[in-house]
């Protein structure tokens, strides 16, 4: 039992990673606050919480803001398209929730959006993990943050499910839990991804080896 509670043990592995979580959560949330830094953030803190998953954390302010300035450029262009394409859904969904009719076509355009809004919520998060990871075109990161999404469907659903709650807590049961916020989510998530991540390593070194 004593085992327990001593500085390798399980009790106080938890509470390390629940410290660390709340810190990068107020490194991200402060490198956000420009909004067009918000894609550099989080692909910085899921560089970080990547680390911190596979007992690799290391120095974590300094591995945050060299990710950060490392993926700067390609993590903006990918936020911005983001954004946009965010703001069309957000625009479209408007429009068929307050122009419902009974007829084919707007039962065919709003299966389209929800088709749309799934594609778009897996790529918002596979992409930044990804980016993290891996170097890449844009296009490529795009198609590859789907097609994984798509492929590993459970992992899909759980990091889904962790974002919603961490949202329900947030906003209806206990708001200083925003403390955690993006860094438990992107900690739990990483725990997730690595696996996954690992298969997609292998599977580029197989592409590498066989293309040499």
């Amino acid at each position: 039992m004593s085992n327990l509670f001593h500085l390798d043990g399980p009790v106080l592995q938890f509470i390390n990673k629940l410290v660390y979580s709340v810190y990068l959560n107020i490194l991200w949330f402060i490198c956000c606050i420009p909004i067009v830094t918000i894609g550099a953030s989080t692909t910085a803190l899921f560089y970080v919480s990547l680390k911190i998953a596979k007992n690799e954390e290391g120095n974590l302010t300094q591995a945050f803001f060299r990710s950060f300035r490392e993926n700067f450029r390609q993590g903006t262009v990918i936020w911005l398209i983001l954004l946009g394409a965010g703001i069309v859904l957000g625009i479209d969904g408007y429009v068929l929730y307050h122009m419902r009719f009974e007829n084919a076509f707007w039962t065919l355009c709003t299966a389209i959006f929800f088709v749309a809004a799934a594609a778009y919520a897996v790529v918002l998060m596979y992409i930044f993990p990804l980016l993290a990871r891996f170097d890449n075109t844009v296009g490529a990161m795009f198609k590859n943050a789907l097609f994984i999404g798509i492929r590993f469907l459970f992992c899909t659903a759980v990091m889904a499910v962790i974002y919603f709650v961490m949202l329900l807590v947030i906003v209806r049961i206990f708001t200083p839990a925003v403390i955690f916020g993006e860094g438990l989510c992107a900690l739990l998530c990483s725990y997730l991804l690595s696996n996954v991540l690992l298969l997609c390593e292998e599977k580029t070194e197989e592409h590498g080896a066989a293309a040499d």
